[in-house]
């Protein structure tokens, strides 16, 4: 015997929390793409349809654009269920760590990538929940263990700190070549 008895729960689809702001937000962002495809790519005359610089774009921009308007259907048509926006605050929460990276690749330049990458190491942990001393000292270890792989080990081209001008000449060369 079958698991699925008919077409129509084959294709049953199950809402979730958020989903009709998610179908609204590709469908904008799907649209205002495809609007800008005439300004951010060419056509040239007398060129093959496939070889033109603007076919590809606009066949995956429409696509995306047709899929989203037919996932904003889906949503609009399915029974609503609770937690609508307690799961777009989860969403807006979570652009915070993308906050805090552009904060620290900020901080890089002027603090030296030591330095950086150990306090944001240790207030990332903070801000996680960690309070255990031992804790926020294994965060700070593993930030010394990261610079030292990726600057003196694998030879990574970083910025200098600003901060390390005013380090005495031989500190000062030790930590612009391995810190």
């Amino acid at each position: 015997m079958s698991r699925v008895k008919t077409l129509q729960a084959l294709f049953k689809r199950y809402r979730r929390p958020g989903d009709i702001v998610f179908a609204w937000l590709m469908l904008a962002v799907s649209v205002f793409l495809l609007l800008q495809i005439a300004d951010q790519t060419t056509w040239r005359n007398g060129g093959k349809l496939f070889a033109q610089p603007r076919f590809w774009p606009a066949v995956a921009l429409t696509g995306m654009t047709l899929f989203a308007a037919l996932h904003l259907l889906g949503s609009a048509l399915s029974e609503r269920i609770e937690g609508r926006w307690q799961e777009v605050w989860l969403w807006i929460g979570s652009l915070e760590y993308a906050g805090w990276f552009i904060v620290y690749a900020l901080a890089v330049p002027y603090s030296g990538y030591l330095p950086a990458t150990v306090f944001f190491a240790v207030a990332l942990g903070l801000r996680a929940g960690y309070r255990r001393v031992w804790t926020l000292l294994a965060a700070a270890f593993a930030a010394v263990v990261i610079v030292v792989l990726f600057k003196s080990l694998l030879k990574v081209n970083l910025p200098s700190g600003l901060i390390y001008d005013i380090l005495p000449d031989g500190i000062r060369q030790f930590m612009l070549v391995y810190f």
